[in-house]
Formats: structure tokens, C-alpha cells, sequence
């Protein structure tokens, strides 16, 4: 009905679909408070528009602060050294077993743009933490928690590995997603070729352009499939697609921008599906209206998490 192309005998469809029951009228409203939610959409975000490779982020305040990271033992060693003899440090570089600089980053509610000490750029997500090593045959990151889209500088003699989870994700130079979620990873590549390991050394597979790996603790494998990487890298202009999908899908999508997670009842919740735009903006919002138009009731929990629950199932 808002499409510029809607023709009058499908608005006179509409109208005696409307007209057939008073609870026709009642759920249109319902759906059109979900849709009033897509006008918070940025308004350069349009599915159709072109969009460049890399864009400008308005940077939320990111600080590099030090935390501690569990080390390997002979790291341990070689960095007590370090702090008494700086031959040592220099020792450690050469051997591969310290790096030359660290950096750490996080976000809170807003997408951030950092740059790397090796040039390559990366978009945070909300929410996400991210620390850089710069060993002297590799360059390594670890994805703490959230989702990060990098842009790697080229240098084949210094691979760019990613962990995150129970696996890695091996680069030299391209543009590509990781999203981690509790123990599941999920890497959608747009440039070049990457790498993915799961926790199982020797299985790995290499994706191309328009492929999606994903693993959790555990896999032999990871899990590979096309996908369209507008709609999984819809968050960095401030979107989110749920293209048709069931609620068991959905739900960690959400999950990414509550406060307070959203736990699925049962199976037959899970598999209710859902589909739409909306703004990242206003996902809390999103939620609360989700009874009106699905067949579901949000149940509070004393720990602060919402449990939904499908209507017609049996308690």
C-alpha cells in the first residue's frame, strides 16, 4: 500500500479486505506502528543506493585501555624478561614471541571507525571489543565479543588472522564481516578470500565473495552458504533486515542491541517468522510491538531477560 506503484484495483482489494472483518483494520494499525519505526532509518540507507566500499562513521569516544589476556607459557616467560632487560623485548620480536604494539578497543552504543597500527580500517558495531597484535610474521586480532567489518591492508608476508571463538580466520588482504555471538561465529566475506578454521585444526574452508561460514565450540567444520551480503552488513548504515526468517533466527540479531537479551520459550516459538527493516536505533521498541503483529506474549523475567512465548501453544 505505500509502494509508488500500487494500482487501483490492488487499493480496491485492499478495501474489501479491510471491509471482510473489524480485526482486518485492527491488525493493519498494529503493522503500521512497525512501519512508522523505518522512518529513524538513516535517510542515505535505501537498499537500492549505491554504496561506497568504505564510508565516513561518526566515531564514538573509543580509548585504548590495557587489560590482561591469558598468554602461552613461553609468552609469560619471555614478557617477565622484557620488563628487566629491553634486549630481551627485542628478542622477543625476533623470535615471533612478543609483539611491537598493542592496541585495544570497545564500543558502547554507537558504530566506530578505527584504523590499525598496520593501516587496516575496521568498523566496531555497537557493543563489540576488539584488541590488535603486531607480531613480526603476523598481524593478530581477537574479537572479544560483538561484530567488526575490516578492511585489511595487503601484505601477503604478514598474514592478518582474526580470532574469534573457537576458531580463526586467516587474510593477507580484503574486506569482510565477523560477528561474534555467545560461542557461535559468523564470517561474511565482500573482497578478496579468506580463510576460516573452526576448533578442529586441518578443517578449514575458503570463502570467496557473497559466502557465509559459521561455527560454534565444538565443530568439526564450519558451515558455509551464499548469502546477500547487503542484508548481513545492513548494520553499518544503522539497519536491520530480518528477510523473512523464523524468531529462532531473529532473536540473536535483536539480542545484539538489548540491554537485556530476549530468550525463546519453546520450539514452536522459534520457528514463528518474521520479516521487515528496521532502525538499529530502536530495536527496544521493535520488541514491545512484536505482540501486535505476531502471535506471541512477552513474558518478564526477575533476572531483567524477556522471555517470548508463542500464544497458541500449550503451557
Amino acid at each position: 500500500m505505500h509502494a509508488t506503484d500500487c494500482t487501483e484495483e490492488e487499493r480496491a482489494q485492499f478495501k474489501l479486505w479491510l471491509d471482510e472483518h473489524p480485526s482486518h483494520a485492527t491488525e493493519y494499525v498494529a503493522m503500521l506502528e512497525i512501519w512508522d519505526l523505518s522512518e529513524q532509518l538513516p535517510a542515505h540507507a535505501a537498499a537500492s543506493a549505491p554504496r561506497p566500499a568504505l564510508r565516513q562513521v561518526p566515531p564514538a569516544p573509543v580509548v585504548p585501555v590495557r587489560t590482561r589476556r591469558r598468554w602461552r607459557a613461553q609468552l609469560r616467560a619471555v614478557t617477565l624478561a622484557a620488563l628487566a632487560l629491553p634486549l630481551a623485548a627485542y628478542g622477543g620480536w625476533i623470535m615471533g614471541w612478543l609483539p611491537n604494539s598493542y592496541e585495544h578497543f570497545e564500543t558502547q552504543q554507537n558504530i566506530s571507525r578505527i584504523t590499525l597500527g598496520d593501516g587496516s580500517e575496521v568498523e566496531l558495531n555497537s557493543t563489540s571489543e576488539l584488541s590488535f597484535f603486531n607480531f613480526r610474521d603476523e598481524r593478530h586480532v581477537s574479537l572479544g565479543s560483538g561484530e567488526a567489518y575490516f578492511h585489511v591492508t595487503h601484505d601477503s608476508a604478514h598474514p592478518f588472522v582474526v580470532s574469534a571463538g573457537e576458531g580463526s580466520i586467516t587474510v593477507t588482504g580484503t574486506r569482510f564481516n565477523v560477528w561474534r555471538y555467545e560461542d557461535s561465529v559468523v564470517v561474511t566475506v565482500t573482497e578478496g578470500s579468506v580463510r576460516v578454521q573452526s576448533e578442529r585444526q586441518g578443517n578449514d574452508s575458503t570463502l570467496t565473495p557473497g559466502m557465509q561460514a559459521s561455527f560454534k565450540a565444538g565443530d568439526l567444520k564450519p558451515r558455509v552458504r551464499s548469502v546477500d551480503t547487503q542484508t548481513a552488513l545492513a548494520w553499518r548504515d544503522g539497519k536491520l533486515i530480518l528477510n523473512d526468517i523464523t524468531l529462532g533466527e531473529a532473536v540473536p540479531l535483536l539480542n545484539r542491541y538489548l540491554e537485556e537479551p530476549l530468550i525463546l520459550a519453546d520450539q514452536s516459538t522459534a520457528d514463528i517468522r518474521i520479516g521487515g527493516i528496521y532502525s538499529t536505533r530502536d530495536v527496544s521498541n521493535l520488541v514491545k510491538a512484536l505482540p501486535k503483529v505476531l502471535p506471541i506474549k512477552l513474558e518478564p523475567q526477575p533476572d531483567g531477560t524477556t522471555l517470548i512465548r508463542n500464544r497458541g501453544a500449550r503451557l
